[in-house]
C-alpha cells in the first residue's frame, strides 16, 4: 500500500508572530506524522495565483461554502504576498508529511477552519474565525492544508513547480539597517529530538525564537557517514587532547582498584598518551553513528556515501549577531554544564544527545551548509515520487 503524502503551509502571520515552534510542536507530538521535507518560500504572485485557483476549483469538505473559499483566496492574496513595496515579502514554511492515513491525521491535529475550539487543535490555539451578522469579520487560519488526495496532488505539484524559483535560503528577503552586523547561522535539531510523539523539535524552535532572528531556510536531512565525518572533522583533533584528560582519571581509578600495590606517580600519564588517539576515535565514531544511524566501523567505503537512517531538521537563521545569539540560547555542549533555560540544559541528555547543533562562526556556518547541501531542493523529487512527473 502506497503511503499518503500531505502538506502543511505555515502562514506568514504565524511565522511573523514566532509561533512556528508551537505549530511544529503540535504536529509532531499530537499526530503520528512523519516529517519528510521542509522548505522556506517567498511566494511569487504567479505561485499564489495558481495555488488560489487550485483551492477555488477543488474545495474540500469544509470549504464547500463559497464564502469560505473566497475568504481563503482573499487571505492568500493579502497575507502570502507583499502588500506594499516597503514591506519585505512574506515567508511561508512548507512541511511535507508521509504515512498511512496522514491526510485525516493532519485534519484532526490542525482542526476545522470555521469551527474553532479553544486549544484542542492548532487552529484552536493559533487561528481565528469571527462572524458578525453573517459576515466574516476576522479570518486567520494559522496554517493551510489540503483536504483530499486529489486536491493535495494538484496543489503540491504547484508548490513543487515553483520550489526552485520561490523557495530556498531567503537571504535577501528581509531588509536591515546598514549598520547591522548581519550574519546567518546553521542550526541542526538532532535525531534525539525526533522521538515518536515528541514535542522537543517544536520546543527547541520556540527557544530560538527568543533571539528575534529570522528563519530564512529549512530542510529535513539524513546525514550519511561520509557527510557526518566531514561535518564533525574539526572536533576530531580537539577530542584527542580532551580524551587524554578523561583517560587520566579513568586509568588511575581502574588500575589502583585492581592492583595490590601503590601506582607510581605519573604512570597514568604515559598510558593516557598511548591510548588517547584510540579513545578519541571511539568517541568520534559514536558521534557519527548517532547522527547518521550507521556505525562507520561496520560499512565499507561505498556504504559511507549512502543516505543516513536518522533525521535532522536543518534551519538557517539570519539577523544581527546571529551566531552569538543562537549559541547563547543553545548552551554548553555538556548539558550538565549548560546554563538553566538553555536548549541543552532543558532538552539534552549528554554531550552527544544534546538536542541541537549550532555553527560557532561564519566560516563554520558556510562550511556546514555546503556539506549538508542546504540549497538542494528535494520538494520536486518527493512530489514526483508520489505522483509522477510534475
Amino acid at each position: 500500500m502506497t503511503k499518503e503524502l500531505a502538506y502543511v503551509l505555515i502562514s506568514p502571520y504565524t511565522i511573523r508572530k514566532s509561533r512556528t515552534g508551537g505549530v511544529i510542536n503540535r504536529l509532531l507530538s499530537w499526530g503520528r506524522l512523519n516529517l519528510v521535507a521542509a522548505r522556506m518560500f517567498a511566494p511569487s504572485r504567479k505561485l499564489i495565483e495558481e495555488y488560489a485557483e487550485a483551492v477555488m476549483t477543488s474545495g474540500g469538505e469544509e470549504e464547500k461554502n463559497i464564502k469560505i473559499i473566497k475568504e481563503i483566496k482573499n487571505y492568500l492574496f493579502t497575507d502570502y504576498l507583499r502588500r506594499e513595496e516597503s514591506d519585505f515579502p512574506p515567508r511561508v514554511m512548507l512541511l511535507l508529511f508521509e504515512g498511512d492515513n496522514v491526510i485525516e491525521e493532519l485534519k484532526r491535529v490542525v482542526g476545522h477552519i470555521t469551527k474553532i475550539s479553544i486549544g484542542e487543535t492548532i487552529r484552536g490555539t493559533y487561528g481565528d474565525y469571527i462572524e458578525k451578522k453573517g459576515r466574516i469579520a476576522y479570518f486567520e487560519p494559522a496554517v493551510l492544508i489540503g483536504s483530499d488526495e486529489e486536491e493535495i496532488e494538484q496543489e503540491l505539484k504547484i508548490w513543487a513547480k515553483y520550489s526552485k524559483t520561490d523557495g530556498g535560503i531567503l537571504e535577501k528577503i528581509i531588509s536591515y539597517p546598514p549598520e547591522v552586523k548581519l550574519e546567518k547561522t546553521l542550526v541542526l535539531i538532532k535525531p534525539d529530538s525526533f522521538q515518536e510523539l515528541s514535542s522537543k523539535v517544536g520546543n527547541i524552535i520556540d527557544r530560538f525564537s527568543q533571539t528575534g532572528l529570522f528563519i530564512i531556510g529549512a530542510k529535513v536531512i539524513h546525514m550519511g557517514v561520509r557527510e557526518a565525518e566531514e561535518f564533525y572533522a574539526p572536533i576530531k583533533e580537539r577530542l584527542t587532547e580532551k580524551m587524554k584528560g578523561k583517560l587520566l582519571k579513568e586509568i588511575r581509578s581502574s588500575l589502583q582498584g585492581s592492583l595490590d600495590f601503590r601506582l607510581p606517580s605519573g604512570i597514568e600519564e604515559g598510558i593516557a598518551e598511548e591510548l588517547k588517539v584510540y579513545k578519541a576515535e571511539h568517541e568520534f565514531n559514536k558521534i557519527i553513528k548517532f547522527i547518521s544511524g550507521i556505525d562507520p566501523r561496520e560499512v565499507f567505503e561505498e556504504g559511507k556515501e549512502r543516505e543516513g537512517k536518522e533525521k535532522c531538521l536543518a534551519l538557517v537563521y539570519q539577523g544581527e549577531n546571529a551566531i552569538m545569539k543562537i549559541r547563547k540560547v543553545l548552551g554548553e555542549t555538556n548539558p550538565k554544564e549548560a546554563a538553566p533555560g538553555t536548549v541543552r540544559k532543558d532538552f539534552g541528555l549528554d554531550i552527544i544527545k544534546n538536542g541541537a547543533h549550532a555553527s560557532d562562526s561564519s566560516l563554520s556556518a558556510e562550511r556546514e551548509m555546503k556539506i549538508i547541501q542546504i540549497e538542494k531542493d528535494d520538494i520536486p523529487k518527493i512530489v514526483e515520487k508520489h505522483y509522477g512527473r510534475i
